[in-house]
């Protein structure tokens, strides 16, 4: 007699048929759970986090348009859409998590070391500030005088000025009608606030016209000669009587005062057949130029070996002296036998702690000859001229910099000697390996594995340390014999600071400062790329 055979819940098929569910139940059962996975909590936070980075992205693709930046706008909106690509579709996984920094790279570093070698090529700086259209309307609108406060007026569909004379009297017109008196307009606060016949615009309409307002000439008179007035910020005007005229067929700029023709040349500027120039011109290629003008250039090229030479002084000397310290104090506290060990290790990093523009700003007044700290109460009121003399200074810099980065090595240091292995140094000791021959051939070469990658990276860090210099000596004291604002302690970062003019004392010459940038990349990147390579020597021993 057979068994009775039982049915499972799983062979039950739909309406109580035997069998397995139809492929198309089950098909059903899983887009709904796909559906579901969708639509979890997750994939609305996402959501909002990428409606606020298209946001931000749709803004600054607005503005690079508005700007006309279409190589920003171009890079903008590739960004944009890569973002929301990768992270709304499931085939791009690996992409999530290194897209943001992937953009980041992009941005800040292959986009920055691009744009500045684009600029070392140029003549970008004092007087080559814009492009060659921009030139030529800063040249046509220097000659102007300033008027009474102006209102935005529109006469049907074009758009116009009101002013208020000195008399009190309201006058306005358009691009095709000179200024005229109105009778019958309100006057407020000094401006034209009704004028009879055209409508006064609100603040609002103005802004959203804004381009088509400062484009704007309202002939001042019937005569041409008389000028116009233009605005830029459609509340002040300005009467246009510039003394020069813009052919651009011709391309040439005449002085109609004069009737000299000013023609461009391959400097970017106009120049007349006597060879004045006028003051504004425009960015042009100037090919190595600047490279030329760094390295052969008496001005630029003997304070530039000096100024090197000390930079990488100053960037070893600064590794090493704090690398040694480091170690030293991390060997001592690393001793189990010492008393309050976590309390002197405390105290060791302070000097990290502190922001070090702050410190820097801190340790040039107690260095001050003759007020600061050090001279008064340390050494009984000596005038010592640590900032101020060529030597001390770039000993002074060397010791604050001691001060400020021996805490980074005592940190390192000390991970590396508590993470070596503990049987090699105990075989080390069976072996009858004294402590100089243990440290030599075991513990010196594990530590290096760990810290020379982080040497070399001080060591660039160092060579680009524009902060301390800057805040400390300034670059100071300066070069008797140089014709351009550099000193003792400039390394070729605050180098290019000064040459560059952003702090006011020199023309800026963004072009040669981009150039020397260019140099300083290649210098660290060189030494970086060996001294990485080298490292591998110690690989081999562990």
């Amino acid at each position: 007699m057979s068994a009775p055979q039982t049915t499972t819940d799983a062979e039950v098929g739909p309406l109580g048929t035997d069998g397995p569910p139809p492929r198309r139940t089950r098909g059903l059962r899983a887009a709904d759970a796909s559906h579901a996975r969708d639509y979890s909590p997750g994939f609305f936070v996402k959501l909002a986090l990428m409606a606020v980075v298209d946001a931000l992205g749709v803004y600054v693709v607005w503005s690079a348009w508005t700007e006309g930046s279409y190589g920003i706008l171009a890079a903008s909106l590739a960004m944009l859409v890569a973002a929301n690509w990768v992270y709304f579709s499931k085939r791009a996984l690996p992409l999530k998590y290194i897209l943001p920094g992937l953009l980041f790279l992009l941005v800040y570093q292959i986009f920055v070391v691009g744009y500045t070698g684009y600029v070392a090529f140029t003549n970008y700086g004092t007087g080559h500030n814009a492009t060659k259209e921009q030139a030529v309307s800063a040249l046509l609108i220097q000659n102007e005088r300033r008027v009474a406060a102006l209102t935005v007026v529109e006469d049907g569909d074009a758009l116009g000025f009101a002013v208020v004379t000195e008399d009190g009297e309201v006058e306005a017109g358009t691009a095709d009608r000179p200024l005229a008196t109105v009778d019958g307009a309100t006057v407020e606060d000094g401006r034209a606030t009704d004028v009879p016949g055209f409508t006064v615009l609100p603040r609002d309409q103005v802004l959203q016209r804004q381009a088509e307002v400062t484009e704007l000439r309202v002939p001042v008179s019937d005569d041409p000669e008389d000028g116009s007035i233009r605005t830029t910020d459609a509340r002040t005007g300005y009467v246009y009587t510039s003394a020069l005229e813009w052919d651009a067929a011709a391309d040439t700029m005449t002085d109609t005062t004069t009737g000299t023709v000013y023609t461009p040349n391959d400097e970017g500027q106009f120049e007349a057949p006597d060879g004045s120039t006028l003051a504004v011109g425009w960015r042009v290629p100037v090919g190595v130029d600047n490279f030329v003008t760094a390295f052969s250039d008496a001005r630029y090229a003997q304070p530039f070996v000096k100024i090197l030479v000390w930079t990488f002084v100053f960037a070893i000397g600064s590794v090493v002296t704090t690398f040694l310290l480091g170690l030293f104090l991390a060997i001592v506290f690393n001793d189990t036998r010492m008393r309050g060990r976590k309390v002197y290790r405390t105290l060791m990093i302070l000097p990290y702690a502190i922001p070090g523009f702050l410190a820097a700003l801190l340790w040039s007044g107690l260095l001050n000859t003759r007020f600061g700290f050090v001279n008064e109460v340390i050494l009984g009121g000596a005038h010592i001229p640590w900032l101020t003399d060529p030597w001390l200074a770039k000993l002074s810099v060397l010791g604050v910099n001691l001060w400020l980065g021996f805490p980074y090595m005592f940190l390192i240091c000390t991970g590396a000697l508590q993470s070596l292995p503990g049987d090699v140094t105990e075989a080390a000791k069976i072996d009858g390996a004294g402590r100089w021959r243990m440290w030599r051939s075991i513990t010196l070469p594990l530590l290096l594995i760990a810290t020379a990658p982080l040497l070399i990276s001080s060591f660039a860090f160092n060579f680009n340390n524009f902060t301390l210099i800057y805040m400390l000596t300034g670059g100071g004291p300066r070069f008797a014999d140089a014709s351009v604002p550099l000193g003792h302690t400039d390394i070729l970062i605050s180098m290019v600071y000064s040459i560059s003019g952003v702090d006011g004392s020199a023309q800026k010459d963004f072009g040669l400062a981009s150039a020397l940038s260019i140099v300083i990349f290649v210098i660290v990147g060189t030494i970086s790329a060996i001294a990485f390579r080298s490292t591998r020597k110690f690989e081999e021993i562990s």
